[in-house]
């Protein structure tokens, strides 16, 4: 199968065991999903907040549960997030930011060996974020991050280094937000 073709049967196949109108809570997602071959299990969800106001929700799956942070991100196998928009606060300028400043935190401020796969990255975000939007971040070893947003496939990034630096974000030390990434880690357990 070429590398096109599949990108396009896993977006389809994350699309079609995440298809819903709206996920305003985190209790929505779904608690498993189908990527290609792979079955991912939601490992934990929660929101994320800032002074008391909510942004998004999101959603950590994995092939096994896991409650390790260090172990999740450095691993080399399938694994997904999922991010829906639940503020009208959140745009494109300030995902870019946020999206910034997480990778610095992810990689102790060591950005320059994935410089160029974070700008890829960041270029799958150049159009308007709105309230409701959902986005996808699905790992696959073979291929890379595969960036998908309201059912649209909008890049591919290669390579275990950015894919660990991107889950960083939510899971290093200094997360995005520390409640959202102990949600995140409850390990399969029930929310």
């Amino acid at each position: 199968m070429r590398v096109g073709s599949l990108i396009l049967a896993m977006s389809a196949a994350w699309m079609l065991c995440l298809a819903s109108d709206s996920v305003s809570h985190a209790s929505d997602l779904p608690s498993e999903v189908k990527v290609g071959e792979y079955r991912l299990t939601l490992n934990g969800s929660g929101a994320r907040t800032k002074t008391f106001l909510q942004l998004y929700t999101a959603g950590l799956y994995l092939q096994q549960p896991s409650r390790d942070a260090r172990t999740i991100a450095a691993a080399d196998e399938p694994m997904a997030l999922r991010i829906q928009i639940t503020s009208g606060f959140v745009s494109q300028a300030k995902l870019v930011e946020s999206l910034n400043e997480g990778f610095q935190k992810a990689t102790r401020g060591e950005t320059a060996p994935i410089q160029n796969e974070i700008a890829q990255f960041r270029a799958c975000f150049n159009d308007e974020i709105n309230k409701g939007d959902v986005i996808n971040l699905v790992y696959h070893p073979q291929m890379g991050v595969v960036v998908n947003k309201n059912g649209q496939s909008k890049g591919v990034i290669k390579g275990l280094p950015f894919k660990q630096a991107l889950f960083n974000i939510w899971l290093c030390e200094e997360p995005a937000d520390s409640t959202l990434k102990q949600a995140l880690l409850q390990g399969g357990m029930v929310r």
